[in-house]
């Protein structure tokens, strides 16, 4: 199996009982091993006291896409700590994406940059993720390292 192949195979497993990424109404755009583009419509629902996106529902966008591409791997990965930095607002029915690229991965650990533009390729939020692979495989396969 291609690296490329095991990253889409990994992402369909997972995104068949991720309810919380579906029901948000995100789509994957891409996905590579160690890289991952998920994208969001910011609804009514999803605006604060502000009338522009909650910031909660930018981190889930963005944490989502940190983990399709930790995933990749068909290795069970999860979220060790995350950090994310507002820029700038999401407004209301306006595209969000969140692009999440591999920046290291060693032994059982690794560490995601994402950023999560706007339409207009305005920087949203910058997040960092630092993951950690447990026991487990996505689907049976043979591993090899």
């Amino acid at each position: 199996m291609t690296p490329q192949a095991r990253a889409e195979k990994s992402a369909s497993t997972m995104w068949a009982t991720d309810k919380a990424s579906q029901n948000l109404g995100m789509r994957i755009d891409h996905i590579a091993p160690g890289a991952a583009t998920l994208s969001m419509t910011v609804g009514d629902n999803m605006l604060n006291g502000h009338g522009i996106c909650h910031g909660g529902y930018i981190f889930t966008l963005a944490d989502s896409a940190f983990a399709f591409a930790c995933n990749s791997y068909n290795q069970l990965v999860v979220a060790q700590q995350n950090q994310i930095t507002y820029l700038a607002p999401g407004k209301a029915g306006e595209r969000l994406t969140a692009t999440a690229i591999e920046q290291t991965k060693t032994g059982r650990s690794g560490i995601y940059d994402v950023t999560v533009t706007g339409e207009d390729s305005r920087i949203v939020a910058l997040f960092r993720g630092l993951s950690r692979t447990i026991k487990g495989q996505h689907f049976e396969e043979e591993m090899t390292q």
